[in-house]
């Protein structure tokens, strides 16, 4: 990410989010702000997802991660979660359409550039903060996550879950694991919904190709793809950072869940993880 500049990444995937209202009718994940929000006309976005040989297999992943994300919510609220951590938040907009108000706290944690940049498209949209929803912003280059979480008045004695989408690829290991250490830690249970792709070795020479396609396109926007994940490596190592229950969802089971009417393979690629501590 250009420093002072919002992330460029997080604009593509809420364009990809748009776009599946407009070309799949929300069919897999629906989001009513998700075209007002990104500030684009339809015949933009349409055009846009026509030209990108790409866009309809990152859309559907996109949709489906999101729809995973705030069905594992939807069940934890009715478990006794109270707090709502969206870790890279970028033009989510589940804040300002939750269905639970005032039960839910939301924190939306991002950089304070890409922050800036959604206020004034929150501005521009006509959509209103809710009282229920806090930015907390952070630099992580000088803020650590827990710093920024207690500044913005969260409460690491309630339940939480997190969201953490679309953002474990870019970042180097040492870093993930920081994350997840530190939800892992929260004393009275937590929850996380986070993806991450297979690495490219393993992948078919045709997931490879439009892979390698993507990881040049993300790193002339100025944020590369740095980390990539075996499924069996991290279970064992959530579960000894203290996660007692994971579900790691990769292509096959994403496909039988939401796509019923195509035909499963043992093809790699993305998955999309929930992991709760108690």
């Amino acid at each position: 990410m250009e420093q002072g500049q919002p992330s460029r990444t997080a604009f593509a995937a809420a364009t990809h989010r748009a776009a599946h209202q407009l070309l799949e009718g929300g069919r897999v994940f629906a989001d009513p702000l998700a075209l007002r929000i990104l500030g684009e006309d339809q015949e933009t976005v349409r055009r846009k997802a026509a030209e990108d040989p790409l866009s309809r297999r990152m859309r559907l992943f996109i949709a489906m991660r999101s729809r995973f994300a705030e069905d594992a919510l939807a069940a934890a609220v009715e478990r006794g979660a109270l707090q709502l951590v969206v870790l890279g938040a970028g033009l989510d907009t589940y804040a300002y359409r939750s269905p639970f108000g005032e039960r839910l706290r939301i924190f939306e944690v991002d950089h304070p550039s890409t922050q800036a940049w959604k206020r004034h498209r929150l501005t521009e949209a006509s959509i209103p903060i809710p009282s229920w929803q806090t930015f907390a912003p952070i630099d992580f280059e000088r803020d650590t996550l827990s710093e920024g979480l207690t500044a913005a008045g969260f409460d690491p004695s309630q339940r939480t879950f997190f969201t953490w989408l679309g953002v474990v690829p870019y970042l180097t290991k040492e870093a993930i694991w920081s994350t997840l250490g530190f939800i892992a830690a929260l004393p009275n249970g937590a929850e996380v919904v986070f993806d991450y792709s297979d690495p490219p070795d393993s992948l078919s020479p045709e997931s490879r190709s439009s892979h390698d396609m993507r990881a040049v396109r993300v790193e002339k926007l100025g944020e590369p793809w740095v980390t990539h994940l075996e499924a069996e490596e991290l279970l064992a190592k959530l579960l000894t950072v203290g996660f007692r229950e994971v579900e790691d969802l990769g292509p096959p089971q994403i496909v039988g869940r939401y796509f019923p009417n195509r035909p499963i393979s043992s093809e790699k690629g993305g998955h999309v993880v929930r992991a709760a501590t108690a």
